[in-house]
């Protein structure tokens, strides 16, 4: 696993539909917002988690849209 944080916006992350993958940093769509261990359609391997469970592992960084 990617010690890595994934980066997302707030407005991605309030979206609640779309994860990351932590092996690869693939986005992934259609994600729950507390998935967790998805298998990646990019890698196979199972670390996708939704944005929302990412912020609370502490594995995301927002920033801010210009």
């Amino acid at each position: 696993m990617s010690t890595g944080k994934i980066k997302a916006t707030a407005a991605e992350v309030e979206d609640g539909t779309l994860g990351a993958c932590l092996a690869c940093g693939e986005r992934a769509d259609g994600v729950e917002p507390d998935a967790r261990k998805y298998v990646c359609t990019h890698c196979k391997e199972r670390e996708v988690y939704g944005l929302q469970e990412l912020l609370l592992m502490g594995r995301l960084d927002i920033f801010c849209e210009e």
